[in-house]
């Protein structure tokens, strides 16, 4: 019989995996936020000018959405390899995919220099885009929450989720920077700058991924030769429960994301009349909120456990839903950035440890498709649906905002149910492969490790 045993990595090596994650994430997000503003703020203008201004922005939304549609095909895609081969050389090919394809928006033509080759030229970069998100975060995520001592894995976990606000502040605020250009000059060359310079970004973001060793629970799936033939099938199979929590886990924050990052800055400028620079700034302090969020409650969940934080944080999101719908509607600049600065902190509590959350409802051998799944798939539902339905819901309640804080409360109570029933129910064990049949015999016992200090 085969015993498998792992001394834990030093903390040093921890510190440069969960930076090199961090890194990672915060280009990749970089990357796919940069689009999120132009869609909102260039692209109705610039790709479809024929459109009444209410149609081009919906077909501005719709391009922005094509990323969510393609997120779990990439999620199912990286995730079966990542399975199988391994979590790093994914990270590796997700990081070039997204910069390539950032580049190149900042170079396509517009719908004035190509007509309407140039927004499916935006609709296939947009694809690609959300095709390298779909396995980045999986990825991201596992490498530091397999490499992480249990005492503080929640704490390092939430370094790749800081990749999101820290790449939000960055991309907003490189955007907000061109945007006080003249309109001539912005919308002639400004706007393409920010995704241009993406590629200097991937280059540092390679450079230090490069240097990262592969998660240690996954070298002992490799070194038991447990991989599973079709992840996907599997997790579709034996673990449908835990991906519908996975799914519903997130639901929420992600429609409360992007209601706040995207739909907010069309409603604010268009409907209420307010400075463009408002919101963008507004961006900025909802990110830096978040990312308080995420680094204060990640370390409180180490000490009091994941769940009375998740509770907590679902909670207040649900209660927040009307009263930032409120503070918009003043159109007084002071509380739109109250409202997008609480709506941050609160959203951050929950998304520090949503990825320690998720990856212990799936075993070693099949979590990498298990939680790119069903983070891509809720990512789908209230990524690329939120801004189209609230825009429409807008339109349909003649410029009100009580439909789309309803439906944001809905979403939110859904996540809320969602963390009440997985957790500790279904936790699995992070070094536990669940394994129930194999052609050899071996020991599938939790990794033997040593305490250290």
């Amino acid at each position: 019989m085969q015993e498998f045993t792992e001394e834990p990595a030093p903390a040093s090596s921890i510190r440069q995996v969960a930076f090199a994650s961090f890194v990672g994430t915060t280009v990749e997000w970089y990357d796919f936020f940069i689009y999120g503003t132009s869609a909102a703020l260039v692209f109705p203008r610039l790709f479809f000018p024929e459109f009444s201004p209410f149609a081009a922005t919906l077909a501005s939304f719709a391009t922005f959405g094509v990323a969510f549609f393609a997120r779990p095909i990439g999620g199912v895609v990286f995730g079966h390899f990542g399975d199988r081969i391994g979590r790093k050389s994914m990270l590796v090919i997700t990081l070039l995919i997204m910069g390539g394809a950032t580049f190149l928006i900042g170079l396509v033509p517009t719908f004035e220099q190509a007509g309407w080759a140039a927004p499916i030229f935006l609709v296939v970069l947009r694809f690609l885009q959300g095709f390298a998100v779909g396995g980045e975060w999986g990825g991201a995520t596992l490498i530091v929450v397999e490499h992480a001592p249990k005492e503080r894995r929640n704490f390092y976990a939430s370094w790749p989720q800081t990749g999101l606000p820290v790449g939000l502040m960055l991309s907003t605020a490189v955007f907000a920077a061109f945007s006080l250009l003249p309109d001539e000059q912005f919308f002639s060359w400004g706007w393409r700058v920010p995704f241009l310079l993406s590629i200097v970004l991937i280059a540092v973001g390679l450079f230090i991924r490069l240097r990262v060793l592969e998660s240690p629970v996954f070298s002992r799936v490799k070194a038991l030769a447990v991989q599973s033939k079709v992840p996907l099938i599997e997790v579709l199979r034996d673990y449908p429960v835990s991906l519908v929590l996975a799914v519903g886990a997130v639901l929420g924050l992600i429609t409360r994301f992007y209601v706040v990052t995207t739909f907010t800055l069309v409603y604010a400028t268009e409907q209420l009349g307010v400075s463009r620079n408002v919101p963008l700034l507004g961006l900025l302090l909802f990110a830096a909120a978040q990312l308080a969020g995420i680094v204060i409650f990640a370390r409180v969940a180490d000490r009091i456990s994941k769940r009375p934080v998740a509770l907590s944080s679902a909670l207040i999101n649900v209660l927040l839903s009307y009263p930032y719908f409120w503070l918009i509607d003043t159109e007084a600049a002071i509380w739109i950035w109250v409202a997008m600065s609480a709506q941050g902190f609160a959203g951050g509590a929950l998304y520090g440890i949503a990825g320690v959350f998720m990856a212990e409802l799936f075993p070693a051998r099949l979590r990498y498709s298990g939680i790119s799944l069903g983070y891509q798939v809720a990512g789908l539902l209230g990524g690329a649906l939120s801004p189209f339905i609230a825009t429409a819901l807008v339109q349909w309640a003649e410029g009100a905002s009580w439909p789309v804080a309803l439906y944001v409360t809905a979403t939110g109570i859904v996540t809320l149910m969602a963390i009440y029933f997985a957790s500790e129910k279904y936790r699995v064990d992070i070094h536990d492969l669940q394994i129930t049949e194999v052609s050899h015999t071996i020991s599938a016992r939790p990794i033997i490790t040593k305490q250290t200090a």
